[in-house]
């Protein structure tokens, strides 16, 4: 009865077992570089849960005041900051709105002794605040691009290294992603990702070039993309582009090196100069006008 019993159970379980892996959705490349977009394109869900109860008739008001296709150039600016997980596109034309109402308010009670100045501070400061998010927006990008650029180097030497080592590219990219910190290394942990459910190694690497704005790493790109065409060894490639990034990051500091002088003249024109003419002169003029005043 027992040996029954336990049978009848290792058949249900069978049936069962079979029964959720035909029932079971199966994941397909699609669905999982949706999924990735998903996850580095949009707002966790607390925070999209933040960005869903703002106010609707914030956004409507920035996108009456907005050109079409506003929503797409806020992803677009959005994907090159890196997409930070409090900022969506409707919460930054949200955000446009509210500035937008508060900039005037507040421009309205600086020029709020006459009519002109009232209308024009209104204007002026309600202009101001409507952009404001997009300027916030902006600088983020620049940021992380600039971030991304001072990395790259240094990213290509351990690339090199690792695949001179015996590495394939895939585990050296993954090395890298590892090993080192900022926006470079989550953008080659997604090139991972996207690589590893199913996309080509071109597809993912020319991705990455729409996500940033770097030109030495759309360069660095598109000498993979050709060496992989063109059956080249990467080694060889990898050591001539990181040759080539060193001397590139040598030669842009010493361009910032050489714009020091003209930044620092102005501040030295108006702090400087004027302590040094009152010291020089001061006596001199003195002298002079006790001369004139006794003539």
């Amino acid at each position: 009865m027992a040996l029954v019993l336990g049978l009848g159970c290792l058949v249900l379980a069978v049936f069962l077992g079979a029964a959720a892996f035909v029932v079971r959705p199966r994941a397909t490349a699609a669905g999982s570089l949706a999924l990735i977009e998903t996850s580095y394109s949009a707002a966790p869900p607390a925070t999209a849960a933040t960005a869903a109860a703002s106010p609707s008739w914030l956004r409507s008001i920035a996108l009456r005041l907005s050109p079409s296709g506003v929503a797409a150039g806020l992803q677009r600016r959005l994907d090159l900051a890196g997409n930070p997980p409090t900022w969506t596109p409707d919460r930054v034309l949200a955000a446009k709105g509210l500035c937008l109402l508060l900039g005037g308010v507040v421009g309205g009670l600086l020029g709020v002794g006459s009519v002109g100045w009232f209308v024009t501070g209104f204007l002026v400061v309600a202009a101001f605040g409507f952009f404001l998010p997009d300027l916030l927006l902006l600088n983020a990008g620049q940021k992380r691009q600039t971030s991304i650029r001072r990395a790259l180097p240094d990213a290509l030497d351990m690339l090199t290294v690792c695949v001179e080592a015996g590495l394939g590219f895939d585990a050296a990219l993954a090395q890298v992603a590892r090993n080192t910190t900022g926006p470079l290394a989550r953008e080659c942990a997604r090139v991972l990702q996207e690589m590893q459910i199913g996309k080509s190694r071109n597809e993912s690497l020319r991705a990455l070039t729409l996500r940033t704005t770097v030109p030495e790493l759309r360069a660095f790109v598109s000498a993979l993309t050709q060496a992989g065409e063109l059956g080249v060894p990467i080694a060889a490639v990898l050591r001539e582009q990181a040759r080539e990034m060193r001397l590139r990051r040598r030669q842009r500091a010493e361009e910032m090196a050489q714009k020091v002088p003209v930044k620092i003249l102005f501040p030295l024109i108006v702090c400087l100069f004027p302590a040094m003419f009152v010291v020089i002169i001061g006596p001199g003029a003195i002298s002079i006008a006790r001369v004139l005043t006794g003539l």
